[in-house]
């Protein structure tokens, strides 16, 4: 069984939900390159938004009729575990 994912990533709507903020839209960019190379890895892919310094990402299983699992939590630990290098 997997560890909860280590940041407040919120599950609902059948969807794994998080918002991350960093200093300006060049750290934000860095953060989803590396985010695209763990998710191509996996392949699992989010459905991500970037504005500025914000970047919000969904994550849902589409093949599993587009609900939450595994794969979603073993992404959410990849990707918080990423944004703490950044914090």
């Amino acid at each position: 069984m997997t560890k909860p994912p280590m940041t407040n990533w919120k599950e609902e709507n059948n969807a794994l939900h998080q918002e991350y903020k960093f200093q300006d839209f060049t750290q934000a960019f860095a953060f989803m390159a590396e985010v695209a190379f763990a998710a191509e890895a996996a392949n699992h892919h989010p459905n991500w938004s970037n504005v500025y310094n914000t970047v919000t990402i969904k994550l849902t299983t589409h093949d599993a009729g587009n609900t939450v699992t595994e794969k979603d939590r073993k992404l959410a630990n990849k990707i918080s575990a990423i944004f703490a290098r950044y914090a």
